[in-house]
């Protein structure tokens, strides 16, 4: 089977990369879970705050939906790459809601530090997004 000169194999993932990928995306994980299914029971806390975002009581459950989803397709190591997209994109709104809405720069950078654990717990762990996206010294 001939092999092309540009692909280079991916380096063996370290133990040390494989367990601190897995615990900080693990903890990610947890964490969406929690947020998607508090979002989904629609306590007052979380209408209050998507009306004050802006957007009508009725968007909650597809909001919610759509977070569960994503997460479920990040914690599948067969699809966490599409998995990690869409969180990337769910959290992209919620920095633009923010945004629109004046919050403090503190709850704007929130979202972004959470989308840069997503990849970074997935970049440890996943030899092929190494490659794919390598980081040189």
């Amino acid at each position: 089977m001939p092999t092309s000169a540009s692909a280079t194999p991916a380096a063996p993932v370290s133990k040390w990369r494989l367990w601190t990928g897995g615990v900080i995306t693990a903890l990610l994980v947890l964490f969406m879970l929690f947020n998607s299914i508090l979002t989904l029971m629609k306590p007052e806390q979380v209408v209050k705050g998507t009306v004050e975002l802006g957007y009508p009581e009725s968007s909650i459950l597809v909001i919610g939906m759509a977070l569960l989803v994503s997460t479920i397709l990040y914690a599948i190591p067969r699809t966490a790459v599409l998995g990690a997209i869409l969180l990337t994109a769910y959290l992209g709104g919620a920095v633009a809601s923010h945004v629109r809405h004046g919050d403090p720069l503190s709850r704007v950078l929130i979202p972004v530090f959470v989308a840069l654990l997503i990849w970074g717990g997935l970049w440890l762990r996943d030899d092929r997004l190494r490659t794919l996206i390598p980081l040189r010294s």
